[in-house]
């Protein structure tokens, strides 16, 4: 533990993983909120395959996939095509194959991903915090936590 952290930036740390548009931001603030020291990891954007456990390795890596219909549902303001997303999922592949839960978020709204995330870290315990952790601001997007 360090004492010159916050409390709470001694929790175990969570990392989440995807493809553009998979929810990372959006499921790191609903699991911030409920007390889990959660952050992304923008691996999708390196050609470092092990940059999610080099840079502060997690207690546990979670990886969230969409397909590329999903990924343009999300963000129509950006152009995906199968070579971008083939692209991302190959930059991806080492953290998928070590995540601790992969989930696909397709047809998903938010609340449901981070319900399903919660019930898994109900069955594999986790310390958290009692209350709320300060949001991270949102990647990929020009709208606030």
């Amino acid at each position: 533990m360090d004492p010159n952290r916050p409390e709470w930036e001694n929790l175990p740390l969570i990392k989440v993983v995807g493809v553009s548009a998979a929810g990372k931001s959006t499921l790191v603030n609903g699991l911030r909120e409920q007390g889990y020291n959660a952050r992304p990891a923008s691996q999708e954007h390196s050609e470092m395959a092990e940059m999610w456990r080099k840079i502060r390795p997690p207690a546990l890596l979670i990886y969230l996939e969409i397909d590329l219909a999903t990924q343009n549902e999300r963000r129509p303001d950006v152009s995906w095509d199968p070579a971008w997303l083939a692209t991302e999922t190959h930059r991806l592949r080492h953290a998928r194959q070590h995540a601790d839960l992969i989930l696909n978020t397709c047809g998903l709204e938010a609340r449901e991903v981070l319900s399903q995330v919660l019930a898994w870290l109900d069955e594999h315990p986790v310390a958290h915090a009692s209350h709320p952790l300060p949001l991270i601001p949102t990647t990929g997007s020009s709208t606030p936590p």
